[in-house]
Order: structure tokens, then sequence, then C-alpha cells
């Protein structure tokens, strides 16, 4: 539990890569350059959204490939890729191409379900198979063993001349398994990822039971210690990291904490109650100085349970915006939350 006492022991930062569709390279460019800062300013890990059929990051894992090389630390995530969209054993090979180049940094944020909006582009990406395909757990399952290197078929050695095969995906990263994580947003899946072996992200949305107060923190607390105790009874690591959204004004100028603050209002309506039939609940936004900040976050009881977490960027600011608020979490915020930037 991170207190004043019990210092936060990794800070990573979330951005979704916005970019603009008249010019994406430069949208592409900014979320690298946005990489290395947080590498020089000393966090332990970058994480990328991922989007599908809009103006961020749709392939995750080829802006890890390039932002590896572009840095030699800082650990590369995902949060997360959802694998409705996936082929598990192609994205497994891939996972582990940029994990070997980056030198096993490489944290893939996983998530099952239903495509976003299905209907509107299964006969794209399942033509023949849209009815049948399988988006339950089974489908993140499946990629673990694969990034495990299980044995997925008997044929393998030399064919002809020379061709060379294997009986599991190759290139195998040992390791790569235990960097698995898997997003969360309600009790059932923080204990199925427990049980499993898969590592917590606790984002910003989360779904409480039925029997829950909607109390965004609380039921946040409740799901994480549920894991936690999940993961202690099948013998699994249980490492967790929470992911709010947070926007330190310190060094900020006068009209970027009017539009910072204009952002924050926009969306605090969503969190004063649960949304839609499931009681989807967002966590607000929380803005002010680090000093501010670090004592809301104390009184997270959320926050109370990790000792690492990865800030989520707001959606649509600016570069400059991006590097002022980094800029404060590191030298401000995280300090104040006991955490010590990397060498």
């Amino acid at each position: 539990m991170p207190t004043p006492e019990h210092p936060l022991r990794k800070l990573g930062f979330l951005t979704i890569g916005l970019f603009d569709p008249a010019d994406p390279a430069a949208g592409h460019r900014s979320t690298l350059e946005i990489i290395e800062l947080g590498e020089r300013l000393g966090f332990d890990s970058a994480w990328l959204r991922h989007r599908h059929l809009q103006f961020g990051i749709s392939s995750p894992v080829a802006v890890m490939a390039a932002a590896s090389q572009r840095t030699s630390r800082i650990e590369l995530g995902t949060a997360v890729t959802p694998l409705g969209w996936e082929n598990p054993l192609r994205l497994a090979e891939d996972l582990a191409t940029v994990d070997l180049l980056s030198g096993g940094r490489i944290n893939p944020g996983l998530s099952v379900g239903e495509p976003m909006n299905y209907d509107t582009v299964k006969h794209e990406l399942y033509p023949d198979t849209a009815d049948v395909e399988d988006f339950s757990y089974a489908r993140v399952n499946r990629l673990a063993r694969l990034v495990a290197g299980e044995k997925i078929r008997e044929f393998s050695g030399k064919q002809g001349v020379v061709e060379e095969f294997s009986h599991r995906v190759e290139p195998h990263s040992p390791g790569l398994r235990a960097r698995l994580w898997y997003g969360a947003a309600s009790m059932k899946s923080a204990v199925w990822a427990g049980e499993n072996g898969f590592n917590l992200l606790s984002s910003s949305v989360i779904f409480p039971d039925k029997d829950q107060e909607p109390d965004f923190a609380k039921v946040q607390q409740s799901q994480i210690r549920a894991y936690r105790e999940a993961a202690a009874q099948g013998g699994h690591p249980a490492r967790v990291s929470q992911g709010l959204v947070v926007i330190p004004t310190d060094s900020a100028s006068p009209d970027q904490r009017q539009k910072y603050q204009r952002y924050v209002d926009q969306r605090t309506p969503r969190t004063r109650a649960p949304q839609g039939p499931k009681g989807m609940m967002f966590a607000q936004d929380i803005i002010g100085t680090s000093e501010e900040i670090a004592g809301q976050l104390y009184a997270h009881q959320g926050f109370q349970e990790v000792d690492e977490v990865a800030f989520a960027l707001p959606f649509s600011f600016e570069h400059e915006d991006y590097v002022q608020i980094l800029t404060d979490i590191a030298e401000k915020l995280g300090p104040a939350l006991g955490w010590t930037p990397a060498a």
C-alpha cells in the first residue's frame, strides 16, 4: 500500500497516441518523442492504448518496436489490446519478436469480448466466421499458451534442403509470459486474471457487482483484493497497476490550466452515477498541484492497494501539454508519492 511511509515503487504513463487524419505520421512521431521523454525523465514504463478505426494508435506492437529502438530502459506496454481483433498465433509471434528486439521490456495488456461496434465491421474482420468466433477468456488463454512456448503441433524438423520447422511459436522470448497483463473492470474478470496467472491492470473504468455501493474507489479496492486472493490461492504472483487520469498543473501556463479544467469539467458529469445497463463507472480525473493530487491519491482506496501506477494522459491535448504534464509527474508528483526516478 503506498503511503508516505511506503513509497510508490513503479511509475508509468499511458497515451492514446492521437493523430490528425490529414497528417497521421506527425502524431505517431509525437508519441515516440513522448516515450523518449519518459525515459529521460526516469519513468519506469510507457503504455499505449489500442484504437481501431479511430484516430489513435491502431498498431501498438509496431509503435513499441519503433520505441524499443529509440530507448534502452523504459518498459513498453499495451493497455489494452482487445483480442477480439487479433489472431492469437500471429499476435504471439509479433509480441515475442518485439520483446526480443527490446531486450525483454514488453508488457502486453489484454482484454477479451466482442469487438466494439462489431456489427459494423465483422464482415471485414471475420467474413466467413463472424458468428462463430470465440471472444471468451479462452482466446486470451490461447495467446498465453502460445507466448509461453507450449507445443502446438507434432510437425517439426527439417523439410527438404533448407526449410526447418518448429512445433512452437517462434521466436520464443523467455519471460514474456510472466509479463502478460489482463485489463479487468469487473470482479469476475479480476478473479479470473488472478486464477490464471496474469498481472492486473485496473483502470479508470469499472463495473460494480449488483450488490455493491456505486463508489468507484471502494469497488476498485474490492476487485484488487479479490484478484490478490485468487492469485495467492493459485500460487501466482499478484502484480497490480492502477491507471487514473491525473493532470498536475505545477508548471502549467494560465492558458493550459484553463484548458485542463475545461476538459475535466466536461468529463466529470459521467462520474456522478453509474452509466448504461451494466452500470459502468468512471473515475473522476484528478487535477491540481502535485501536492493536492498526492493528497487525493493517498485517500483513494484503490490507490491504497497498489505500489505501481500508469497514469493516463488526457486524450485530446497538444504535444507541449503532454511534455508539461509528464515533467510535473516525474519531477513533482512522483517524488511526492515517494517514487524515485530510474537512473
